[in-house]
């Protein structure tokens, strides 16, 4: 029989339909043959791109040349403008503010045909390296609440270039998924006095069914209540308001890693969208919210229902999905 579930967290309610249960096999994915010619982001084309706001350059070469293994490049068709001031107006019972924020780019590697899952662990270590640098040096800036790290791989999940990269948007508001998550766990923490995310992480260690993996310092989890089939979330196992690697940069790096990894090995390469949710600039540091990496494979489509009722379909049970991946050999 078909099961709803709650998330915790969110308070979103999903439908895990067993009886269309799906086995990896099922999701068969036409895997996109690398397209080659002419790519923006490849190490001797840095003067098509915006100059660079950030690089990691080994060898001490002049910006805006080769030479770099990492780069930080403001995306050329932002989102939002960094110029100009908010100006919040009211319209009626309607409010507006001008589109100001900032939009970039991190090309992870300078190699076309590497992945985050495929390229050196210590190319994922600057990865995130420059997330945390890039949100450190965004939040200087009195305009912005939040910046959002995503990433969008394959053309399904929406890259637009098929070179290996992740983006942010720094934003005037907290966006709404966030500040639901924020609510939620606040309204747990002043019940039970302890943050739901670290309940989740014991209850999930103790029961183990929904746990993929795990290293000291990290742990990568089937959630209860996933909106898609093998949704993953990656959690520091101590408690952590917001995002950063400090310290621990080549665990984090290693389970994300390896989480990919199984991911490509079960589903043979899905495309996916991963997020990196965590406090706002305004609280960073509190005893309620709990940084985390959501990854989420594009293996099922949105559609009326989803979209008039705010519920997900899930045919895939998160225990089956856990289960799949902790056997993936990698």
């Amino acid at each position: 029989m078909p099961e709803l579930r709650k998330d915790p967290v969110s308070g979103r309610w999903v439908i895990i339909s067993v009886e269309r249960g799906k086995r990896p096999s099922d999701f068969a994915m036409r895997v996109s043959a690398k397209k080659g010619g002419f790519c923006a982001f490849c190490e001797g084309n840095e003067r098509t791109t915006p100059p660079e706001i950030l690089a990691f350059r080994p060898d001490g070469s002049r910006p805006n040349t080769p030479g770099w293994t990492l780069r930080v490049v403001s995306n050329k068709f932002p989102a939002l403008n960094v110029e100009g001031s908010l100006n919040r107006t009211g319209d009626g019972i309607f409010d507006r503010m001008n589109g100001v924020g900032a939009h970039e780019v991190i090309v992870e590697c300078a190699d076309h045909n590497l992945t985050l899952s495929s390229m050196p662990l210590k190319s994922v270590e600057d990865t995130l390296w420059a997330f945390h640098h890039r949100i450190t040096d965004l939040k200087r800036d009195v305009r912005f609440k939040y910046v959002l790290v995503f990433k969008n791989e394959g053309d399904e999940a929406g890259a637009t270039l098929e070179h290996t990269h992740s983006q942010l948007i720094a934003l005037p508001i907290v966006p709404h998924l966030v500040e639901e998550e924020i609510q939620q766990a606040k309204q747990y923490h002043d019940y039970k006095e302890r943050c739901i995310f670290c309940d989740i992480i014991h209850q999930e260690r103790t029961n183990k069914a929904r746990v993929i993996s795990e290293n000291d310092d990290y742990i990568a989890l089937a959630p209860f209540a996933p909106r898609a089939p093998f949704e993953t979330m990656i959690l520091p196992k101590r408690h952590e308001s917001s995002f950063s690697p400090d310290g621990r940069v080549q665990q984090m790096a290693h389970i994300l890693q390896r989480t990919l990894r199984q991911i490509d090995r079960v589903l043979d390469m899905p495309p996916y969208n991963m997020m990196i949710h965590t406090s706002p600039f305004k609280n960073e540091t509190n005893e309620y919210y709990h940084w985390h990496i959501e990854i989420l494979p594009k293996l099922t489509k949105i559609a009326g229902f989803e979209w008039g009722s705010g519920f997900y379909i899930n045919p895939t049970p998160p225990e089956e999905a856990a289960r799949f991946m902790r056997e993936a050999e990698i």
